[in-house]
């Protein structure tokens, strides 16, 4: 019987021929990672435990979330990771001026790569699959023993095949897709199943648009996504300085528990409304209702590259947020800020009258940075729109690609773009 992608990438850090789903192994991690709100409970566990790190460098710390540190409890946070790398010589630990986004910086410094086995103790690590690698949001527990042993138990996941085919209109994106698909599967489609992108479609995606449907296999219910190696894979691996990575494929045989064939061109423009991904409707639908906004954020481990930034500036170009919108700006890394402001995106941002932000997750899990009071709405690229998740529980999240995002915070109520 063949095997997934997912599959493949299993058995081999397992050092087994073959696995098939629902079974229990015990795999080889090339990295356990957490960040501020994580980290200092994996610690926790891990000391009381009287564990020791395994290998240094297979652990990786990014301090993301609460940072620039928003009050005292962030602070100790902080510093309690900060104090746990250092007595365990973990080089791999970024914090201040080296910090970005978690799931935007390991890709982009090259800490992970096409093959490996990662956990990471945020639902989001799931991002990692676009470079064809297997990775997974874990518990704070999970992650201690990760630490510990360098290995992690896991149930290997059913399959679901997503054949894309075409290539993508006007004005539509990779965050539109994984809307729409989430729209019509649920936030339970997928659950604890491994989503597979396959298909002549794939290859018409940018690297950044399979980080940002990567990242939302979450919001299906998966354990993973993945996309297999191309040309476009290799191009950005070499760039950030990878070696001896090896992509798998799905073998001809391999078994789906679902397969769902799309066609880009067919995809519409997406807006995702309260209070779950998968309460999708087109962005003309969400127009016709004149859905007024307080806020607007384009950023996020979701939507916050360089990319992402360099569609909003377009829109935003020569023009002037509404009166009474708050539009954020938040880079999701200092190399992708560095060049917003070299190539002058940051003057675009201003004298449209946002904010620009350091990097930093802050509003999106109603951190800092942005938090939402009662009553108010936000469009945002981020990945979820739980009731409170941008702040107060009368706030409202619509969830939308960098394009409406932008668009909508010159008209100040969600808007399709001009064709």
């Amino acid at each position: 019987m063949g095997m997934t992608m997912t599959q493949k990438i299993l058995a081999k850090k397992a050092g087994l021929s073959q696995v098939k789903a629902d079974e229990l192994v015990l795999v080889n991690l090339d990295l356990c990672m957490a960040n501020d709100v994580t980290g200092p409970v994996a610690v926790n566990v891990f000391e009381k435990a009287g564990f020791s790190v395994k290998y240094p460098d297979r652990v990786c710390f990014v301090l993301d979330h609460f940072t620039p540190n928003k009050d005292i409890k962030s602070a100790q946070q902080c510093k309690r990771v900060r104090e746990f790398a250092k007595k365990w010589n973990i080089a791999k630990y970024f914090e201040g001026g080296c910090a970005g986004v978690e799931h935007a910086i390991l890709p982009e410094k090259g800490i992970v790569k096409a093959g490996d086995a990662v956990i990471g103790a945020d639902s989001h690590t799931c991002t990692y699959g676009a470079l064809n690698a297997f990775s997974t949001g874990v518990g704070s527990t999970d992650m201690a023993v990760g630490m510990a042993t360098g290995k992690a138990w896991m149930k290997v996941p059913r399959a679901h095949r997503f054949n894309l085919t075409g290539k993508f209109g006007k004005n539509t994106c990779g965050k539109d897709l994984i809307l729409y698909i989430i729209s019509k599967i649920g936030v339970d489609g997928a659950l604890y199943g491994s989503m597979e992108f396959t298909g002549p479609g794939v290859g018409e995606l940018t690297m950044d648009e399979r980080f940002t449907i990567a990242n939302m296999a979450i919001e299906a219910g998966a354990k993973n996504g993945i996309f297999p190696g191309d040309d476009k894979t290799e191009a950005y691996l070499r760039a950030a300085g990878c070696k001896d990575y090896s992509f798998v494929t799905p073998d001809e045989d391999a078994v789906y528990e679902t397969t769902m064939d799309i066609d880009l061109a067919e995809v519409p423009q997406m807006v995702a409304f309260p209070h779950l991904p998968e309460n999708g409707k087109t962005v003309q639908e969400a127009e016709a209702m004149h859905i007024k906004l307080d806020q607007v954020v384009i950023g996020s481990c979701t939507n916050g590259r360089y990319s992402d930034m360099e569609i909003a500036a377009k829109v935003m170009e020569g023009k002037r947020v509404a009166d009474g919108v708050r539009c954020l700006i938040i880079p999701a890394t200092p190399k992708i800020w560095t060049q917003c402001m070299e190539n002058g995106l940051f003057k675009i941002f201003m004298d449209a009258g946002c904010i620009v932000s350091p990097p930093t997750c802050g509003p999106c899990l109603g951190g800092h940075m942005g938090i939402l009071a009662d009553g108010e709405r936000a469009i945002s690229t981020t990945n979820r729109n739980f009731v409170g998740r941008m702040g107060h529980v009368d706030s409202e999240v619509y969830l939308a690609s960098p394009l409406v995002a932008a668009t909508s915070a010159l008209t100040g109520y969600i808007t399709a773009p001009a064709e």
